[in-house]
Parts: C-alpha cells; sequence; structure tokens
C-alpha cells in the first residue's frame, strides 16, 4: 500500500504518540485476536485488518524502527531509506578566528549526539549490511495439538529479494553505476563554521542516497529497490508441549537483509484454545470425573478421559467428592518425558427422583449410623 494511503501506524493500534513498549505490546495482541484470519475466515476485511496490524506492530515495537517513523514518519522506515544527517550546531557570531579540524574516526561520536552524519560514519553504515526485519505473528492450536505438537501453515508477508533483477535494483541486462558526486563512497564532504572553527564534515551523499551507486535504468518490477513485498505460506513446526504465549522462532524466515546482510528472524506466538474436559497446570492435565453416589461409596471401576484415549480407574469404597488421584505419564511433553494427569472426583447427586426412589432413599438414609459418616462425626 502506498506510504500516503496508509493509516498512521499508532492510529491503527489505537494508541497515543509515545506509547510504550507494554502498551503496543498489549494492543497489538488484543487486535491481533480479534482479527486473526483463523478467527474470521472468509472475511477479506479482517485479513486486511490483520495485515495493517501486523505491518504497524513490525515498526512500533522496534525501538530502532520506532524512532525512525517519529521523526521521519513511513519514509523513516522504507528498506531503502538514508536520511540526511543534521547539519550540526550552526557558528555562533563573534568569532573571527579560523581553524580547521577533520574530525575523522570521532565521527561516531559526534553522530551520536547530532544525529549523524559526521566523519562519514552515516556513509558508511548506509553500504554496511543489515540484518533484516523480525517479523511476528500469531497462531491458534488445539489443546491436543499443543500437547503432541503439529505443523501449521502460516500466510505471512515479507520483504524479498526481487526476483527479476536479483536484489540488484536494476532493469535486466544492465548494472548500477559508480556516484559521480562522492566517487562511490556514499559520503560527501561539507565544510562549515561553528563556535570552534571550520569543521569538515561528511553526510551521506543526496545523488545517490549513501549507497555510493546511481541505477540508471531501474527494475519495472521493484521500482529500484531490489526488494518487493511478497505473501508467502510457511510450514511451522509447533513443538510437542508448547504452552500458551510462548514464542517459536524460525531463522532466517523474516524479512530479506540489505547489503548482504542475513535475513531477519519470524517469530509465531502460539494461543492454545480451551477444551471443554482438559486444563494445563504446565506439563500437568487436570479434568474432573463425575461418579454416582452408588460408586463412591461402594468403589467402582470407572473411565477417565485422557489426551491419549480413556483408561480405567478403580476409586476405592467411600470416596469422597473432591478427592484428587494422579494418573503418571498422562500429561505432556516437559522436555524429560511428561507430565501427569490429575483427575478430581465430583459425586453427583440424582434429580428427578420418582416417589418410590426417594422412599428407597429415605429408607437407606435411616439405617445409617454415625460411624458411616466421618466428616460429621468429626463436625460433632
Amino acid at each position: 500500500m502506498p506510504a500516503n494511503n496508509k493509516r498512521d501506524y499508532y492510529e491503527v493500534l489505537g494508541l497515543r504518540r509515545g506509547a510504550s513498549a507494554e502498551e503496543i505490546k498489549k494492543a497489538y495482541k488484543k487486535l491481533a485476536r480479534k482479527y486473526h484470519p483463523d478467527m474470521n475466515p472468509d472475511s477479506r476485511a479482517a485479513e486486511e485488518r490483520f495485515k495493517e496490524i501486523n505491518e504497524a506492530n513490525e515498526v512500533l515495537s522496534d525501538p530502532e524502527k520506532k524512532a525512525r517513523y517519529d521523526q521521519f514518519g513511513f519514509a523513516g522506515v522504507d528498506p531503502n531509506f538514508s536520511p540526511e544527517a543534521a547539519a550540526g550546531a550552526q557558528g555562533a557570531s563573534g568569532f573571527t578566528g579560523r581553524m580547521d579540524f577533520d574530525l575523522g574516526d570521532l565521527g561516531d561520536l559526534f553522530g551520536g549526539i547530532f544525529g549523524g552524519g559526521f566523519g562519514g560514519a552515516s556513509g558508511t553504515r548506509a553500504k554496511a549490511p543489515q540484518r533484516g526485519d523480525t517479523l511476528r505473528a500469531e497462531t491458534s492450536v488445539s489443546f491436543e495439538e499443543a500437547a503432541f505438537g503439529c505443523e501449521k501453515d502460516m500466510r505471512i508477508e515479507r520483504i524479498e529479494p526481487c526476483a527479476d533483477c536479483g536484489g540488484s535494483g536494476c532493469a535486466r541486462g544492465t548494472a548500477a553505476e559508480r556516484c559521480p558526486d562522492c566517487g562511490g563512497s556514499g559520503t560527501t564532504q561539507r565544510r562549515q563554521q561553528t563556535p570552534l572553527g571550520f569543521l569538515s564534515t561528511g553526510a551521506p551523499c543526496p545523488r545517490c542516497g549513501g549507497t555510493g551507486k546511481l541505477i540508471r535504468k531501474p527494475c519495472p518490477t521493484c521500482g529500484g529497490k531490489g526488494a518487493v513485498r511478497r505473501r508467502r505460506t510457511i510450514r511451522v513446526h509447533i513443538p510437542a508441549g508448547i504452552d500458551s504465549g510462548q514464542t517459536v522462532t524460525l531463522r532466517g524466515q523474516g524479512g530479506m537483509g540489505r547489503n548482504g546482510g542475513p535475513a531477519g528472524d519470524l517469530q509465531i506466538t502460539v494461543n492454545i484454545r480451551p477444551h471443554g474436559i482438559f486444563r494445563r497446570e504446565g506439563a500437568d492435565v487436570c479434568c474432573e470425573a463425575p461418579v454416582t453416589m452408588a460408586q463412591a461409596a461402594l468403589g467402582a471401576e470407572i473411565e477417565v478421559p485422557t489426551i491419549d484415549g480413556r483408561v480405567k480407574y478403580r476409586i476405592p469404597a467411600g470416596t469422597q467428592s473432591g478427592t484428587r488421584f494422579r494418573l503418571r505419564g498422562k500429561g505432556v511433553a516437559n522436555g524429560c518425558g511428561r507430565g501427569d494427569q490429575y483427575v478430581t472426583v465430583r459425586v453427583e447427586t440424582p434429580q428427578n427422583l420418582s416417589p418410590a426412589q426417594a422412599e428407597l432413599l429415605r429408607k437407606f438414609d435411616a439405617s445409617l449410623h454415625a460411624e458411616n459418616y466421618r466428616m460429621k462425626r468429626s463436625a460433632g
């Protein structure tokens, strides 16, 4: 989407300018979950909104990109953007002497203070290898998929080298030329008067943008940028035992690097959908097992659901509601095996008794004595 058609990234996430990293993270997670394609199947509008939210988060969650965006807007986060360095402090009147300085290696120091440009450092950085952007996405999996692991196909958009020009930015059959203004260095020198005298400063060459090269015939596919935005489907391995909120990192699957730098990473946050029976406590699985009054009083062999299927378990006579027992090794993977499953017994009181059943129950209750009730006996 052209920059002039984009909404402000803060507006996209519903934030004020200057929002903290925690506020950005919280807003992104809330909106990404709401507009995720898995939650809005066949909704083109939700898909476009999800794309817009991810693009905004990609910039605002990165401190360096956020700083560039806050200062320069969309141009500051363009892959080929290289802002001309600040000119430095202006000379004050009243100093008539003449002093010439060549800052040389002090350029990085002054660049850090005044915003870059001194001593040719910015021109050097413009040509230096740069790592690609880290991309972030979310996916949801079922309880069982998280427990045993699975493969997920993720649809992402990322910056990739242009296939037509091989990333050079030049039309086929042509090559970039050395910039005549800076001689290929990417930096031009400038002399300025300051309170200390004349300073020789370096700034990115305005003609080539600090790259040291000129593209006479740009590639028609990428417009000379050497990069394009592509939509890809990437298969992601979700490891067994992953918990909700944890992240899977795919090295080198993020945005393309620049000037020969490595590609960034793709970080995928996994959310586990709630289960109707089970819940997690770390690597352990918990559930409840309803039993009848007779089963609890007499003892019985009951069937218990597990993530591996139903298993049989014998509860002893006199089992009380709330009793918890353990099934070893029936939890989820924890790196050195599997956790356990904890089953809580719930004694279910019968309802809708017929008159005959109610009479039988009254007779049964009348036949009981204090020694039949441990808790009632201990309560006096």
